[in-house]
């Protein structure tokens, strides 16, 4: 049987010290970190010290110039669940494998909300499940509107976004393919 989920108070205090960890481990001062992945520096500083939650939009920010995949920041833990406005994503599997990392998520995305998302990184790939609804998403430039049991896949190394169209939520798995550039 799977570990419950943590307790939220747990769970911001372990995704500020394995923040607090790679940027350490990377020579980035608290400075740095927060001017590259372009959050205040002060919010950094709460998030690493456990006194913050962070939105899933902050985590993707932070994961481009830590150079590693979301679930590293999520400390790999099955269960974790981040939130922005608008979308909700919880990890359900973590695979390392030699030449890459891949993560799985349930994603669910509230009606007319958009979800923008930075680029992750060179050779990072998304595939989309849709189980419920309909998402306009994919690349800023290159969009695709899928409908439940269709899916889409693109390179994530660009600016990207998902919508929900119409009146209801929807619903999606996401696995994100991340090319084995760094460890974490």
């Amino acid at each position: 049987m799977p570990d419950p989920a943590p307790a939220p108070d747990d769970a911001a205090a372990r995704v500020g010290v394995r923040v607090r960890g790679l940027r350490e481990q990377r020579g980035l001062s608290l400075s740095a970190l927060a001017r590259a992945a372009g959050i205040g520096k002060a919010s950094l500083s709460e998030l690493e010290s456990g006194r913050r939650n962070a939105t899933l939009a902050t985590l993707y920010a932070l994961a481009a110039p830590l150079g590693v995949p979301l679930a590293a920041l999520l400390d790999d833990t099955i269960g974790a669940e981040v939130a922005s406005s608008g979308v909700t994503a919880r990890l359900v599997d973590v695979r390392h494998r030699p030449d890459a990392t891949v993560e799985t998520y349930v994603m669910e995305f509230a009606a007319g909300e958009e979800r923008r998302s930075p680029s992750h990184g060179a050779g990072v790939r998304e595939h989309l499940v849709v189980v419920a609804g309909t998402l306009r998403l994919g690349p800023d430039e290159a969009p695709v509107v899928v409908r439940a049991g269709e899916h889409a896949a693109f390179d994530a190394d660009v600016p990207h976004h998902y919508v929900a169209l119409g009146d209801e939520n929807a619903e999606g798995v996401l696995v994100i393919v991340t090319p084995r550039l760094t460890t974490a």
